[in-house]
């Protein structure tokens, strides 16, 4: 046997990497692929700037509006990892009419898979707080990254597919791949990474620029969520083959006892559908459930928060909104008109008295000018003329036993 690393071996090792060189590399096939390539970056380098521009300029307008600005910082970061993604996908088009026409495509592929993994290393290690494991994810994706467009590069990538293509799994009747698992992964890791930023800009357009109510916001967001959930797995599951009658086990024995666990959750998911849909109650309105009293702060596809004058915050199963008797002091209008009891000794001035009460009703900074207020005699007790002054407001969220007490301290 001759010596490897002989002169003889080195020189016919450098005359092979000649005559790939420059039959291969120097190609016009090459030179196309670089021309996709480069055009591809571009592309995407418009694109995301101008979709960079039109959030900068979004965040000037709407610079007062919290929860505006909260999504826009969101989608900015999503458009810092966006470029490599969509030049991929310009290379995934470039790749699939090279393929029709059968040309060399090798080049697009190996660009393809660095591009995809540039943009799985910007979305998962970007915002990880230990660096660590950040570093490990990173060198995880990268080396497998490499190894794809090594194969790629050299034409043994098909090798390496009926590789994976040979490893088989079955669930029930259904049998699948470990390279259909992969494709899939990688599928579902796009379509959820893409879902998850168009609610955020469903969020920020119905928040900010369609005038719509808070009851119709929340609404709408919630039935656009699920229905981009709903693309992504159905779209999943028809890359799989998977057909979605195989989910009709759920029909038996395990999805009954699914249903009776979870009656409750279901009923609440339901529930506040329909809460959203009469316009019944919706953030802000002062309610009355019983013993708890104050405003909403949150519709929940669950629950209700309702926040009461001391701070205290319950959660409130939408369910008891529906079944329950519920006093909601704005539901239409915020006007409440108080009742404050008065008692006046026998004997007394009881023109005074009246006089004095809406006086001191006059002088209350929360009680309306108009209607106005009113002074009713309601009854005779036993140690007392029983006077009743009834006053309206217009902002119950601030509370009803601050106006009564600055009534009867004025009184």
């Amino acid at each position: 046997m001759g010596n490897p690393f002989g002169p003889a071996s080195l020189d016919q090792l450098v005359s092979r990497a000649r005559e790939y060189f420059f039959h291969h590399m120097l190609s016009w096939a090459m030179v196309a692929q670089i021309v996709v390539l480069v055009g591809a970056l571009l592309f995407a380098h418009k694109v995301s700037g101008a979709m960079r521009a039109w959030l900068t300029r979004q965040q000037g307008q709407y610079a007062t509006h919290p929860e505006a600005c909260a999504d826009l910082a969101v989608l900015l970061d999503f458009v810092k990892v966006i470029d490599a993604f969509i030049a991929f996908i310009f290379l995934a088009i470039a790749y699939n009419i090279a393929g029709h026409f059968n040309w060399p495509r090798n080049e697009l592929f190996a660009a393809g898979i660095i591009l995809v993994a540039l943009t799985l290393v910007r979305l998962f290690t970007g915002e990880m707080k230990n660096r660590f494991w950040a570093k490990i994810l990173a060198i995880t994706i990268w080396s497998y990254a490499l190894l794809l467009a090594t194969l790629g590069f050299f034409s043994f990538i098909d090798f390496w597919f009926r590789f994976l293509q040979d490893i088989v799994f079955q669930l029930g009747h259904v049998r699948f791949s470990l390279l259909d698992i992969q494709r899939a992964s990688f599928l579902l890791l796009g379509l959820f990474w893409v879902s998850k930023n168009l609610r955020i800009l469903l969020h920020f357009w119905l928040t900010a620029k369609s005038n719509l109510t808070s009851a119709a916001q929340i609404l709408l967001y919630r039935l656009g969520s699920i229905f981009l959930f709903s693309a992504c797995v159905v779209i999943v599951l028809h890359y799989l083959g998977l057909d979605l009658t195989i989910f009709a086990l759920f029909s038996g024995p395990l999805g009954l006892g699914l249903g009776f666990g979870l009656q409750k959750v279901f009923a609440n998911l339901v529930s506040g559908f329909i809460l959203l849909a009469d316009k019944s109650i919706k953030p802000g309105d002062v309610i009355q459930l019983q013993d708890r009293y104050g405003w909403i702060n949150f519709l929940g596809s669950r629950y209700v928060s309702v926040i009461t004058r001391d701070g205290t915050e319950h959660l409130i199963p939408n369910e008891n909104l529906i079944t329950g008797e519920v006093i909601n002091w704005s539901y239409s209008q915020n006007l409440v008109r108080l009742r404050i009891p008065v008692g006046v000794a026998y004997g007394s001035d009881l023109e005074k008295a009246r006089e004095l009460m809406l006086v001191a009703a006059a002088d209350s900074q929360r009680v309306l000018k108009d209607p106005k207020p009113a002074c009713r005699l309601t009854g005779f007790g036993d140690n007392a003329v029983n006077l009743e002054a009834r006053v309206w407001i217009n902002d119950p969220q601030n509370g009803i036993g601050s106006v009564k007490s600055d009534l009867l301290w004025g009184i």
